[in-house]
């Protein structure tokens, strides 16, 4: 099943990087709308996360592995994490930190031994025998489980830091470690793997309590297979801050002390830590101007604070309530400079320009107004969410601004339309269908509606006017 899974996984990925931008775009702006309106359909996350992933995947170098790594790697695939080696993320690894892993593996740990493994894998997929693959990747992934033992058992501070330098990776040590604990408990992983749900909406109820039996089933769990567990579960669910309420059913209540007294402890670490890289890769999304479903990961950032504040009492004093507040203060900051930039923006393309500023025939550059019409949607997301996120004056300012400047800019853009020359005419166009798509998410589409007839006759009555002048 954990296979199946990945390869559903895979074949999913390639599907969303095969798509034409146009049909991206348009899935992506339904799937939003559908989250931010609650008609999603189930797994609507899954997929908006890969279409981020998959786009910075074409904006940057990732591994391509070859089929001895890829199938030595893949009782891994669920505890991978799209994030910088440097980040500290519990029971996972940085997806960037498997090359380097596998580079150190056959270079440096097991040369010779990788070499026969990859003849045995070359030699069964020729064959198209893909079971006798997978079973020589399982011997292999033990004898290099037990190598990494006897590495780091014999490791002096010396030999690990070496290990740092062969790696090239910040969490060189931990990586290795993460990397040995999975395979060491891979068997037992890939049965709840099996016992679990593809996919889980809400952590609660009859599901919360099967989830929870099947990860207190093993009689002699190992502290490894636990939080792997923990962190697998946590791959299947929908919204992943609802990791925490094993930790609240564990507990007994939403005590902040009791909780931290049970096992399940681990699972608010691993919650906030996932919040953290959600919020700097909004903080990224949001600096590089792309708006990839920027309002979905905010919807999910915002969901996250709300859940940790409402469903455990974490006193300001505890560890985790300055790790959330710190939290809260980081995203009030990041969307608070976003949005007061957003007037700038959307007044640098639809100000009146002299004629002398516009070349002949040029318009609008499509790109930056579709990311400037996805970004005023964002600010228009963050009012449903500003009160959590400490942004509601910010909020509010801001989009009565943006109110002001398309009421009064659009009539000026139309009068422009109607005495425009011939050059400047396709900027000045440009510039109003700009101004329709900007009032559709501020205003709604029968505002847009209304203005984009209003320019449909300006643009007759400019025609008419030349007509009678020739």
């Amino acid at each position: 099943m954990a296979g199946q899974n990945e390869q559903a996984a895979e074949r999913l990925r390639a599907y969303l990087r095969a798509l034409k931008p146009g049909a991206r775009a348009l899935l992506i702006a339904e799937l939003e709308r559908g989250l931010l309106q609650g008609s999603a359909p189930a797994g609507a996350e899954m997929v908006l996360a890969e279409l981020r992933r998959s786009f910075r995947e074409a904006n940057a170098k990732s591994a391509r592995f070859d089929d001895q790594a890829r199938l030595f790697f893949q009782p891994v695939e669920p505890f991978l994490v799209d994030d910088i080696p440097e980040h500290k993320h519990y029971g996972r690894i940085a997806r960037t930190a498997l090359e380097p892993m596998w580079l150190w593996i056959s270079n440096t740990l097991m040369q010779q031994e990788t070499q026969i493994y990859s003849g045995h894998i070359e030699e069964a997929l020729t064959a198209g025998d893909t079971d006798k693959a997978e079973h020589q990747a399982r011997i292999f992934q033990d004898r290099v489980a037990r190598r990494i033992d006897e590495v780091l058992q014999a490791a002096d501070d010396r030999e690990r830091r070496r290990l740092a330098v062969q790696l090239g990776t910040a969490r060189a040590l931990a990586d290795v470690q993460a990397l040995r604990g999975i395979l060491g408990v891979r068997d037992g992983l890939a049965m709840l793997g099996r016992q679990l749900p593809g996919h889980i909406e809400a952590l609660s109820g009859p599901i919360l309590e099967s989830v929870k039996a099947h990860l207190d089933a093993p009689l002699n769990p190992s502290p490894d297979q636990f939080l792997f567990g923990l962190v697998l579960v946590m791959s299947r669910l929908a919204a992943p801050w609802q990791l925490i309420r094993l930790a609240t059913r564990a507990a007994g209540g939403d005590d902040a002390k009791r909780i931290a007294e049970t096992p399940y402890a681990v699972t608010v670490s691993i919650v906030l830590e996932e919040v953290d890289r959600r919020v700097r890769e909004l903080a990224a999304d949001l600096k590089s101007g792309r708006g990839i479903a920027v309002s979905a990961l905010l919807k999910g950032v915002h969901d996250a604070l709300r859940g940790l504040r409402s469903e455990i009492d974490m006193p300001g004093e505890t560890q985790w309530g300055k790790q959330l507040a710190a939290l809260r203060s980081e995203v009030s900051k990041i969307l608070s400079s976003e949005i007061e930039l957003m007037p700038g923006r959307v007044r640098r393309l639809i100000r009146l320009r002299p004629s002398k500023e516009i070349a002949s025939g040029s318009v609008l550059d499509s790109d930056e107004v579709a990311e400037a019409e996805a970004l005023i949607g964002f600010v228009a997301a963050c009012r449903n969410y500003a009160s959590e996120l400490a942004v509601n004056e910010v909020t509010m300012r801001t989009f009565n601004e943006l109110q002001q400047l398309l009421d009064g800019g659009t009539r000026t853009l139309l009068d422009s339309l109607r005495s425009a020359s011939a050059g400047e005419r396709p900027f000045r166009q440009s510039q109003v269908d700009a101004a329709v798509r900007f009032c559709a998410q501020v205003f709604g589409k029968e505002y847009a509606s209304l203005l984009a007839k209003a320019a449909e006759v300006a643009s007759h009555d400019h025609e008419r006017k030349v007509a009678a002048k020739a």
